[in-house]
């Protein structure tokens, strides 16, 4: 029997991959890659072109395709559908006075939180437009619509029709969508682009169909990355993904909505009709590369220093804050040793006390969505950290809870194909693919381990304390 095949499209940052899986079990048939230009504002054209090369000979027989995309991108349209000015994308930080403005304009922190699920900051979607409003007022006065990347390519995709479409999980990342009420928010819109509000695309459900391409292949929702990622890994309650990347994120989902005031946790949707509490930290696996580099020695070799010494690294504690941090909210932060003693100022103490630094640091983000109300069960690690042996060691440990590592794989681009694969299936629930084969499950420490755990992590907030004043209560099981 021929199986019947899906496809998913992961437009990052960086490049547009795309799986083709067996909309059955998930199982990966084929692949394709494309580069995407670097910069913090993209010619949406070059995510069309990276589609036509990464998709080249790989979507022969697929019936279905769903879109994942970066969050936060803005891209306008005029009345026509051309592209008014390069797409500003998630990482471009000139609206970061934008942000702040319109947090104080629109009554503060609290009351964005209640709307919209979260507090301005500069990667979000409303900043941008009121950037592009004060500094750009011409193009500004061009654009008719306001589509999110996946929501761009989704609507290339069926033909440019007159009506665009977007899901909860995506639209919650804008700072115009209420995620808990499922509806825009026209008036803060209206607000921050100076009185008008452009074409918004239709927020579709979960499992909806957007549409047909011209071949009639099924078009799916489509999807924002995060929620793309969590629709992959088969997220129940109860669980929490770690990501250790060039950044770091923490996220889970819920029943309830997430309104945090700090402005730590980001009260986005999800892609099941659920939601995705989310907290971002700036140092992640960069802070193991310089740790290596410091020690002058491979990742290979730093990982063996590091599990040579005992947990706790004798006393040393590093506060990770390279690239200053976010959560904490440190944008000014810089890293720093503490404890150093001639007995503990060894390689190995020191190549522990950046993994547990770095640890502490993400645990920060876990403790930041649990005081949201999200209870955690188990932590999924994931991203190029993960692979790392002395982060898998020391993560129980650090973390006080199960650990699982999924198998690598690409988990944007497997989320938008079993998003595809229930679109096409029709089904009340998307369909079950991977569940928990392939997966290494590290237990929970207990007895003198998890005491270590404890201690590393006091520590750290102690030295965050004396070091920059910032206090916080240990999250709790």
């Amino acid at each position: 029997m021929t199986a019947e095949l899906v496809a998913g499209v992961d437009s990052s940052t960086q490049s547009t991959k795309v799986v083709v899986c067996d909309a059955r079990t998930g199982e990966v048939v084929r692949t394709g890659r494309a580069p995407h230009p670097d910069g913090t504002e993209v010619d949406p054209a070059a995510w069309a072109q990276a589609f036509a090369d990464a998709t080249r000979d790989v979507l022969d027989g697929v019936k279905a395709i769903g879109v994942g995309g970066q969050q936060h991108g803005m891209v306008t349209l005029d009345e026509a559908g051309e592209v008014v000015r390069p797409a500003l994308l998630w990482n471009d930080t000139r609206s970061a006075q934008a942000a702040q403005d319109l947090t104080e304009e629109l009554g503060g922190p609290g009351v964005w939180a209640k709307s919209v699920g979260l507090v301005p900051v500069a990667s979000f979607t409303v900043t941008k437009l009121r950037w592009l409003a004060e500094h750009e007022p011409e193009n500004a006065d061009r654009v008719a619509r306001v589509l999110l990347p996946h929501d761009w390519l989704t609507w290339r995709l069926l033909g440019r029709p007159e009506t665009a479409v977007t899901d909860r999980g995506d639209a919650s990342g804008t700072g115009y969508f209420s995620p808990t009420d499922n509806t825009y928010r026209h008036d803060v819109l209206a607000h921050a682009f100076g009185g008008r509000t452009p074409d918004l695309p239709t927020v579709l459900g979960p499992s909806d169909v957007a549409g047909h391409t011209s071949d009639g292949m099924l078009v799916s929702a489509g999807t924002g990355d995060n929620m793309a990622a969590a629709l992959a890994l088969e997220l129940a309650p109860g669980d929490a993904v770690i990501s250790i990347g060039t950044s770091g994120t923490v996220f889970g989902v819920t029943e309830t909505g997430a309104a945090d005031a700090s402005g730590l946790v980001a009260g986005f949707a999800d892609a099941t009709g659920r939601f995705l509490p989310l907290t971002a930290a700036l140092n992640a696996a960069r802070v193991l590369t310089a740790g290596a580099a410091m020690l002058g020695v491979d990742l290979a070799e730093f990982d063996r220093l590091a599990l040579s010494a005992e947990p706790g690294a004798g006393g040393l504690t590093l506060l990770p804050y390279l690239d200053g941090e976010r959560t904490p909210n440190l944008p000014g932060a810089t890293g720093s040793l503490h404890g150093l003693t001639r007995a503990n100022m060894t390689p190995e103490n020191v190549a522990r006390a950046t993994v547990e630094g770095m640890v502490c640091g993400l645990a920060a983000g876990l403790d930041a969505v649990r005081a949201q109300g999200m209870a955690v069960k188990r932590v999924l690690l994931i991203g190029g950290g993960a692979q790392s042996a002395a982060v898998r060691a020391i993560a129980p440990i650090v973390l006080g809870l199960p650990v699982v590592i999924p198998e690598v794989g690409e988990y944007v681009a497997l989320g938008a194909a079993r998003q595809a694969a229930w679109a096409l299936a029709g089904t009340a629930e998307p369909p079950t693919w991977h569940g928990t084969e392939n997966r290494l499950e590290l237990d929970e420490p207990a007895g003198a381990l998890r005491a270590a755990g404890i201690e590393i992590q006091h520590r750290h907030l102690e030295a965050r304390e004396a070091a920059h004043g910032v206090s916080a209560k240990l999250g709790e099981d």
